[in-house]
């Protein structure tokens, strides 16, 4: 099995592609910390190793963020256990625990002026996100005041680059296409 790596513009999370699905088109799964990561035995493995501050599943990768060290020292250990685990056929996510509820939802906004939000987001944010290893989910869309409210997981969580991302690129798109759209705040 080969695993290649990527940097991100979060100099603190790689991104590592199995060369396998991880999660499947459209599923992602964030463990910000140790505790979030009852529900998967590769999480736990990864947090295992010294210095891992939160893992991301993606699509195709795994997003792996360091909390304190060296990317020279922890990457080995990291490929080890992404190696072991898929070459051992485990499952990724165990299914019978309950899962976080992170369905908050905020604002409310015109349904078809929310549709064209989340269309935008889903085909062209999101996207775009991946490739850097993260993931944006939209939260809500305050109608009264214009704020659309996102999540951001994975490399973005922490990304020094996240407010240029989110102010410049992804709220000057948002008010180019829907003028009801006044700024963008991350949740």
């Amino acid at each position: 099995m080969f695993i290649q790596t990527e940097s991100t513009p979060n100099p603190a999370t790689l991104k590592f592609l199995p060369g396998r699905e991880v999660m499947g088109q459209g599923s992602v799964a964030d463990f910000p910390d140790r505790s979030a990561a009852v529900r998967s035995a590769l999480a736990q493995a990864l947090f295992d190793i010294a210095g891992v501050g939160r893992v991301f599943f993606g699509a195709d990768f795994i997003s792996v963020t360091k909390s304190e060290g060296d990317w020279k020292q922890l990457k080995a250990p990291i490929l080890a256990a992404i190696m072991d685990h898929f070459t051992h056929g485990l499952p990724l996510i165990e299914t019978h625990g309950e899962e976080a509820d992170d369905s908050a939802q905020y604002g409310e906004g015109d349904p078809e002026v929310v549709a064209q939000i989340r269309e935008l987001i889903d085909t062209r944010v999101r996207p775009a996100v991946a490739q850097d290893g993260g993931d944006i989910i939209y939260k809500g869309f305050d109608g009264s005041s214009g704020i659309v409210f996102l999540h951001l997981q994975g490399s973005c969580a922490g990304c020094p680059s996240s407010t240029m991302t989110l102010k410049n690129g992804i709220e000057n798109m948002l008010r180019h296409y829907v003028p009801e759209v006044v700024a963008v705040e991350a949740v």
